[in-house]
């Protein structure tokens, strides 16, 4: 009579101690003998251990012992308040014993623990919850019998589940794992949220939650989604029943609960059928196979008329003549779902292992008042593949030990069958057609890989031929009428200039001239800065001097069609045939940017007033009058054609002598006519 909470699966389970988590009575004993498929081992892990030690394990403790029956052999002895197990207790054997003694105590809460084969490396217990584990995911195995009375759970699925929940409890509620097999979980912890929902799934009732720092949700294959109730895809014509209800209301008119209401979410009643017994059935038919995952059930949805299903079976077929009804694995009796507790609320349940069938039937086997329903089915396409190929074990030698071991074997493979139905399942052509066969997966696989590197060397080669044809417009563009390459341009002429030969006398720019009578009045620090002058960038005309010409280095550009000649045979012209170019050419990397103007100092000179100012060869600004007096000016005409314009420049006044201050009078040839002065004067 010491046996508490028990589900012995055949490859995992939960036991613990009458009572627990409040003391366990005095005087109590409970043994339990567990078994898994031979070849294996069992390990047992605690969860909770708290056993008076009062009188040393005498009369309260916990034995544990390889095998079962008289042959058994002891592992170990425990007892103690708060005792904590480090590792597991693992079987050397395919079968373990566990037996629970209670003497005379006044506290102590029992135990709890978890068992499972050897190769669930990563067991827990019920107990566990999110905040035991520190990594954001991980892995854990959770045993059958999770579903407990003194645990709960807070959330639901997809937003989560509350940090204090039991990891188990809640995998059973979400549908990763089922209560009597257990099975892996995927968690993933994240950040918390103010409020948690709760519904009731998989027979766990999930309660309202306040905020928490974290919550875990739980990684899976994605197959829970609707198939078509509530959408519509499911035509009416493929939702059959039993029976339907109909009556007359109190206007005389004649309501029908037809099966086509029985979709969950529409407005409406809901379906009903006109006999309220167990033979009664709501039949789907989905068109074709698929992978059905679950299902969620409400009553009427009406107020007036309180209706709902608190249980059903499920039923299954390929082709609506032959029905087999649901099983877990292992279990060798149908499995009971439970419905619904009111009307409005929605009832989840899953199916592990998912139902791979076309037909669905819903039994009802419980009901309040009347069966009335609406549902919807969860689940996804059904992706054919070959059918799993299930080795199974070598018969176990026949005697009366091993009587149990058939027994289980014979059931779990039955139900395995019942679950996978892959030899019965009829294809529908459409389903044949989409097979892809070994050897088009191939080239679809090479095609997927080569048609991308196609389309990025192709892409390239566009890319480098656009740039190119670019490059090239834009070196055009830059090479203007007038101007010459980019390799022939100032700097590089500059940089190659001293490796030419010098000039011909015939190109060579005549220098400026002075008399040696000029110069001889000049004072010799005076005469570096007459005769300065260096030249600009690009040559300028001459102003100053016997020679007033344009040279190869001029910068002005003739009309076209005329040639540059003198109107005015002057004495003072050079008589050098001067060769005009079209354009200007660059001058030595030696000149300045601009030319220096040539300024003559004439306070010196003796025949110059006393107090005339220097003359530059610089117009002055505006039309003011030559600064010297008595200075006459004569007119040299040159022009492109007889009708061109005149460029003007001046000559020194008259044929006087060396000493002659007016021959050093030079004025910068004018744009407009320059007041004369007659010579008389």
């Amino acid at each position: 009579d010491g046996c508490g909470h028990t589900v012995l699966g055949p490859e995992s389970g939960s036991l613990a101690s009458i009572n627990y988590p409040r003391t366990s009575p005095n005087s109590t004993v409970c043994e339990w003998e567990i078994r898994v498929r031979p070849g294996q081992r069992v390990q047992l892990k605690f969860g909770d251990f708290d056993i008076d030690d009062a009188d040393s394990c005498h009369s309260s403790y916990l034995r544990v012992h390889n095998g079962i029956g008289p042959n058994r052999t002891e592992i170990g002895k425990y007892c103690g308040f708060g005792f904590q197990m480090d590792g597991l207790i693992t079987s050397k054997s395919n079968e373990i014993t566990v037996q629970f003694m209670s003497g005379i105590h006044t506290s102590g809460r029992g135990f709890l623990a978890a068992y499972s084969t050897t190769d669930k490396s990563d067991l827990i217990t019920c107990l566990d919850n999110a905040s035991h584990f520190s990594e954001p995911e991980f892995n854990k195995y959770c045993p059958a019998g999770c579903v407990i009375p003194f645990a709960d759970i807070s959330g639901t699925i997809p937003h989560g589940y509350r940090d204090s929940s039991s990891l188990c409890m809640a995998g059973v509620h979400a549908g990763v794992v089922s209560n009597t097999l257990g099975g892996q979980i995927n968690v993933v912890i994240s950040k918390g949220i103010p409020y948690y929902e709760g519904s009731l799934a998989n027979n766990v009732t999930s309660k309202v939650g306040s905020l928490s720092t974290s919550l875990f949700t739980f990684k899976t294959s994605g197959c829970y989604g609707t198939l078509g109730m509530e959408s519509g895809v499911i035509p009416d014509s493929h939702i059959t029943s039993s029976s339907i209800l109909e009556w007359p209301n109190q206007t005389g008119q004649v309501n029908i609960w037809k099966p086509e209401n029985a979709r969950l979410k529409r407005i409406g009643p809901p379906w009903a059928a006109f006999i309220s017994d167990e033979h009664q059935w709501l039949q789907i038919d989905l068109n074709k196979e698929k992978k059905i995952t679950g299902i969620i059930t409400t009553g009427s949805t009406l107020a007036e008329h309180y209706y709902y299903v608190s249980a059903y079976r499920i039923l299954y077929s390929d082709d609506a003549q032959k029905w087999t009804v649901y099983r877990e694995p292992g279990m060798g009796k149908d499995k009971i779902f439970q419905g619904n507790t009111e009307l409005y609320q929605e009832v989840r349940n899953n199916f592990i292992p998912p139902i791979i069938a076309r037909f669905i039937r819903i039994n009802p086997l419980k009901w309040h008042q009347k069966i009335a329903m609406k549902v919807e089915l969860l689940g996804c396409q059904f992706s054919i593949g070959r059918s799993p190929k299930i080795t199974l074990p070598p018969p176990p030698p026949q005697n009366k030990n091993d009587e149990k071991n058939a027994d289980f074997m014979d059931d779990f493979i039955h139900s395995v069958k019942t679950s996978l139905q892959t030899d019965k399942t009829t294809f529908t052509p459409e389903i044949k057609n989409t097979t892809v066969t070994p050897s088009v997966t191939k080239d679809v696989a090479l095609a997927a890989v080569l048609v991308p590197v196609l389309v990025m060397v192709f892409t390239a080669l566009i890319l480098i031929l656009v740039c190119a044809w670019h490059w090239r417009n834009r070196k055009k563009k830059t090479e203007g009428t007038y101007d010459l390459p980019y390799w022939d341009r100032a700097g590089w002429w500059k940089g190659m200039k001293q490796f030419f030969p010098t000039k011909s006398a015939e190109h060579e720019e005549t220098p400026v001239r002075y008399s040696s009578s000029e110069i001889s009045h000049l004072r010799p620090r005076e005469v570096p800065t007459m005769l300065q002058t260096e030249s600009a960038e690009y040559a300028q005309p001459l102003v100053g001097g016997i020679v007033g010409t344009l040279h190869q280095r001029s910068t002005f550009k003739p009309e076209e069609g005329k040639e540059a000649s003198y109107a005015d045979l002057d004495p003072y012209n050079s008589p050098i045939q001067e060769v005009y170019h079209a354009y200007a050419e660059p001058l030595p990397v030696t000149g300045p940017e601009y030319a220096t103007p040539i300024v003559m100092d004439m306070s010196s000179h003796s025949s110059t007033p006393l107090g005339a100012p220097s003359i530059s060869t610089f117009k002055a600004a505006g039309n003011q009058a030559p600064p010297l007096a008595g200075a006459c000016n004569k007119l040299l005409s040159r022009t492109d054609s007889a009708s061109s314009a005149q460029a003007l420049y001046d000559i020194p006044k008259g044929q006087l002598g060396p000493g002659s201050a007016d021959q050093l009078v030079y004025q910068v040839p004018q744009s407009v006519a320059h007041p004369t002065v007659s010579k008389e004067e």
